[in-house]
């Protein structure tokens, strides 16, 4: 898991500012789909590191970022430019459609 960083409060705000384009997967590990999403989310941040920043924040430890972006279901993917959120998913994707929604950042 060399291309995605596990964050919390105190490394979240810097990290998202640390590069042009950051994607976020808030997750859990009781969640089923997050499971599931969770390799993909790996292997495409490891495929992309060079391209796009990728960060893990788990809601059960990172209960008030959950809440200051209003995650309310997991898995969910931000999706930043410039320190800014632009997009969101809510529940999990294929790996192709990561990626495209990648690129459209």
């Amino acid at each position: 898991m060399a291309g995605v960083k596990n964050l919390d409060s105190k490394t979240f705000d810097k990290f998202i500012k640390s590069e042009t384009r950051v994607v976020i997967d808030f997750w859990a590990e009781w969640c089923g789909p997050c499971q599931m999403f969770g390799p993909i989310f790996d292997e495409v941040g490891n495929e992309m590191k060079d391209k796009v920043v990728f960060g893990k924040v788990n809601v059960d430890d990172g209960v008030e970022l959950a809440q200051r972006f209003q995650v309310m279901s997991v898995p969910t993917i931000l999706f930043f430019k410039d320190g800014q959120q632009v997009d969101r998913v809510g529940g999990g994707m294929s790996k192709s459609e990561l990626i495209k929604k990648i690129k459209e950042l």
